[in-house]
């Protein structure tokens, strides 16, 4: 009797709240008769209740243990799942999901003005959010673009129209990359230690969720130079409180991050297997592992569609993709085959036949040392849409050997995890959690497949149907 009267308690709380900002308080909701997989690990509740009001959870487990108020409104989901939402933990909103807003991968800026594009995602995020939410993604991770994206954090905490949003900013490079605006920066190159430590102020005093370092594969990069820049923004980042994030693909790379204590690296090491000095590593500094596995699949369609003068297949099963970003898709087959370099296409290939196995062995490797993964897709890549684009990241990281479970978890609690404090209250279905949860029509700790069969999406305490947010066009 004291659980239920805690329920009780606990949505008396909430209304007492609500009125006292003077605004009618919303009856609870309870999702009634579901199996419950509360994205711990756990072993799944049948016939569960999840209760929530005014956008928390207030009591999640059996029926004996949460008892469903008087006038709250019941929905029954027996015979269906019920999953905390899906955490996307590397998006890139500044990026549409196709080539106009990646001119360093395929240049189309003489049919989309690359300044255009960038003022388009900035002025309609909503485009992509409706995108998220109708996956079932309720949180996402921007890991780099422009600093219009940090705005969308406070916009989106609490918004039952968006997934909550965190944000790095613009990343540190080792490179000086090109592809910027003209008085904005995505890019921002690693000077001498002096500038290295003035940019992780910038970003800490705009209250970044983390410090991102972008390191692409150089074989001539001097070591002691790299290293040395790297202890520089570690250091402080660590005095400012700010997490480290580090993109990098090669083993020495990610080693380098390890060493200066990185939280997240943010893609598989691809060149070579991880070794006992990795693991020994990501485990003192309890770092999480994103593996990025299907990202560059994208690439090669779209060189592909390109080639063949075929529009690619979309994989959208719930038609969820906007309009804008279908068109987008479609026009890769008219594009004209003079685009692309087969040679390039070729390499992109082989590069990816080559990393495959080497990610998953690894991505294997790391799960079995109980190294935390989390799930995120690149999303903004060319043909890594918005979205949609979980399915298949899920689906792969299955394949490589995570069990479902392992998999769920990586996109629920682990994605929540790696988003640091901006994911404190996400990702598990717990009393006092924000009320981001799932209804799928299929058990997803037999086959992660079934989170595609989504019925409805409740993000913030706002119950969405699936087939009313894909209509949203």
């Amino acid at each position: 009797m004291r659980r239920n009267a805690g329920v009780a308690a606990a949505v008396a709380a909430l209304a007492v709240a609500v009125s006292a900002s003077g605004a009618a308080a919303p009856p609870a909701t309870a999702l009634v008769g579901g199996t419950l997989v509360d994205g711990t690990g756990g072993a799944p509740v049948p016939n569960a209740v999840v209760v929530f009001a005014g956008g928390k959870i207030a009591c999640a487990g059996t029926g004996s243990a949460c008892k469903v108020p008087k006038d709250a409104e019941t929905i029954d989901v027996k015979g269906s799942w019920v999953t905390p939402g899906l955490v996307d933990a590397h998006v890139h909103l500044s990026q549409s999901g196709w080539a106009d807003s990646h001119p360093d991968s395929l240049d189309v800026r003489d049919r989309h003005p690359y300044e255009k594009v960038q003022a388009e995602l900035r002025a309609h995020p909503e485009r992509l959010y409706r995108s998220f939410l109708c996956s079932g993604v309720t949180a996402v991770f921007d890991m780099g673009g422009y600093t219009w994206v940090w705005d969308e954090r406070a916009r989106t905490f609490a918004n039952p129209d968006a997934p909550r949003v965190a944000a790095v900013g613009p990343l540190l490079s080792s490179i000086d990359h090109w592809v910027n605006l003209p008085a904005e920066r995505q890019f921002i190159a690693m000077g001498d230690e002096k500038k290295v430590r003035e940019t992780v102020r910038y970003l800490a005093y705009n209250r970044s969720d983390a410090v991102e370092v972008w390191l692409p594969a150089a074989r001539d990069r001097k070591t002691e130079e790299a290293a040395a820049k790297m202890h520089a923004v570690s250091d402080e980042a660590r005095r400012l409180g700010l997490p480290l994030v580090v993109d990098a693909i090669t083993l020495r790379e990610a080693k380098e991050a390890l060493t200066e204590g990185v939280s997240l690296l943010a893609h598989s090491v691809t060149d070579l297997e991880v070794d006992a000095e990795f693991l020994a590593l990501a485990q003192k500094n309890r770092t999480t592992y994103c593996p990025t596995l299907t990202m560059l699949s994208g690439y090669l369609r779209l060189y592909e569609s390109i080639a063949s003068a075929k529009p690619p297949e979309v994989d959208d099963p719930n038609g969820c993709v906007d309009a804008a970003v279908r068109a987008l898709v479609a026009e890769s087959a008219s594009l004209g085959p003079d685009r692309v370099d087969t040679r390039h296409a070729a390499g992109v290939r082989a590069l990816i036949d080559k990393a495959r196995s080497v990610a998953a062995a690894n991505l294997r490797t790391v799960a079995s040392a109980g190294i935390p993964v989390a799930m995120g897709t690149d999303a903004g890549n060319s043909l890594t849409l918005h979205g949609p684009a979980v399915y298949a990241e899920m689906e792969a990281m299955q394949a490589a050997g995570m069990s479902p479970m392992q998999v769920l978890v990586a996109s629920t609690r682990n994605g929540a995890l790696a988003m640091g404090t901006a994911g404190k209250d996400l990702g598990t279905v717990a009393a006092g959690k924000s009320a981001d949860l799932l209804v799928v029509g299929a058990d997803p700790t037999r086959d992660i497949a079934a989170m595609r069969k989504l019925a409805l999406v409740v993000r913030a305490g706002a119950v969405h149907r699936v087939a009313e947010l894909a209509a949203q066009k």
